[in-house]
């Protein structure tokens, strides 16, 4: 088989799985069910993935390449400040996210289910090897700018993934409360609030010197989730 080909058709394996996750679980999904989609055979399928949880670890590497991929540029810009750097980043995935935000909402009820445990662990894991070095880069040219007194600058991004982790666990769910949009828009606010207070903190940033997302931004994705 062709190079391209080959690709070609790992990648449909992998769309396929993708959707299945977002809808009915990892732990639920089977191979099965990708073989019924993509009307293939056991065999075939073992060609390009040994086991399911093969399968898993090619999935989570996607997503976080993707995430790679958007925030490099910023990294590397050498125009950008460090703290223009992390609101830079900042805007992007806000702006991302709120493009899809109604496909996100309805994805959040599955991705929070217990049949996904095991992929949100490993997406965690993941993002920390992947996102954690380029976090501590930013904070690294931020100490030597002046603008951040961060006691480890090295070890910084750790504490940001894993913080993001955590209020995004909190925001997700005060998203999928049985809540009117009003009353939504101001809990995230407030959580929005302790994160942002968190990071600076952590980074040693002046306080008020970070924008994590607007009430504007929070009011758009608890309008779209009112309801629950």
């Amino acid at each position: 088989m062709k190079e391209q080909e080959y690709t070609a058709r790992r990648g449909e394996i992998l769309d396929v799985a993708e959707r299945l996750v977002e809808t009915i679980g990892y732990e639920r999904m089977s191979i099965q069910d990708i073989l019924d989609a993509l009307q293939m055979s056991k065999g075939a399928f073992y060609h390009y993935f040994g086991s399911k949880h093969a399968l898993l670890e090619v999935l989570v590497e996607r997503r976080l390449a993707e995430a790679e991929r958007r925030l490099l540029p910023i990294v590397h810009d050498a125009e950008l400040t460090a703290l223009a750097k992390f609101e830079r980043f900042f805007q992007t995935s806000n702006s991302w996210k709120l493009e899809q935000r109604s496909f996100l909402i309805k994805l959040l009820g599955v991705w929070y289910a217990d049949s996904n445990a095991i992929m949100r662990q490993k997406v965690r894991a993941a993002a920390l090897k992947v996102l954690a070095p380029l976090f501590a880069t930013i904070a690294v040219q931020g100490v030597a700018e002046g603008a951040l007194n961060a006691a480890y600058p090295e070890h910084v991004g750790m504490v940001m993934v894993n913080l993001a982790y955590d209020f995004g666990d909190i925001l997700a769910a005060q998203l999928l409360a049985h809540e009117p949009a009003a009353a939504k828009a101001h809990n995230m606010e407030q959580t929005i609030a302790v994160y942002t207070d968190a990071i600076e903190r952590v980074l040693g940033a002046p306080s008020g010197s970070l924008a994590i997302a607007d009430a504007a931004t929070l009011r758009a994705w608890a309008d779209v989730s009112e309801g629950g």
